[in-house]
């Protein structure tokens, strides 16, 4: 996989007008819609349920890149599967002994896997779980708000997933994402970026995706 997928972040969309704000970032050549699931517990912020996605997917059908920043997300799986999600990513913080079975769950719904770490996780802990998942995704902000600073140490956490992933393994990366931070992560060996303000915040939305690639 060379090419770079792109997948901005609804949470800095206009919810009320999400299906023209999808429609935006497809035209504009965004492969995927990242949509940042929140309850509050496991980050210091709630935003959108499966109700939403089930929404989304009547309306669009772009790839649906759910990231669930919740505990127990297995509790949950059956709802965001149902309700038309192609990718459900869930948190190694949230459920530690439980991860190859949340893996195993998410994938018996027939769609497709992730595993995401926080900045203070190091990718040591996730090394089994590596050649299960079709994607990892590291943080490169504390999960729970859009539009913070990117950090860098974070970052260099890529090389080693890159170094123990199977060839066809997506490497995301979310967390003040741009086109210079972004070139960061790709010369790591990231193949897919989640950009949220830059993207909507900015004056020409295609000219902000392509700067990404």
């Amino acid at each position: 996989m060379t090419e770079t997928i792109i997948a901005p972040s609804i949470l800095s969309a206009d919810f009320a007008n999400l299906e023209r704000d999808v429609k935006i970032i497809k035209d504009a050549g965004a492969e995927w819609a990242h949509v940042d699931v929140m309850d509050g517990h496991f980050v210091p912020n709630i935003t959108i349920g499966a109700p939403v996605v089930k929404a989304l997917r009547k309306v669009t059908d772009i790839v649906l890149d759910v990231h669930l920043m919740i505990e127990n997300p297995e509790k949950y799986v059956p709802d965001f599967a149902k309700a038309g999600s192609d990718y459900i990513t869930f948190h190694y913080e949230a459920t530690k002994e439980k991860t190859a079975e949340v893996i195993e769950q998410i994938k018996s719904f027939g769609i497709k896997a992730g595993l995401s770490i926080k900045p203070k996780t190091k990718p040591e802990e996730i090394k089994d779980y590596i050649s299960m998942v079709d994607l990892i995704l590291i943080m490169t902000v504390e999960p729970g708000f859009g539009g913070q600073s990117f950090m860098p140490d974070c970052a260099e956490k890529i090389k080693y997933i890159k170094q123990h992933a199977k060839d066809d393994l997506i490497i995301e990366v979310d967390g003040g994402i741009n086109a210079e931070t972004g070139m960061v992560c790709k010369k790591y060996g990231a193949n897919a970026l989640v950009a949220g303000s830059y993207v909507y915040g900015s004056s020409d939305i295609k000219k902000a995706i392509e700067s990404l690639r």
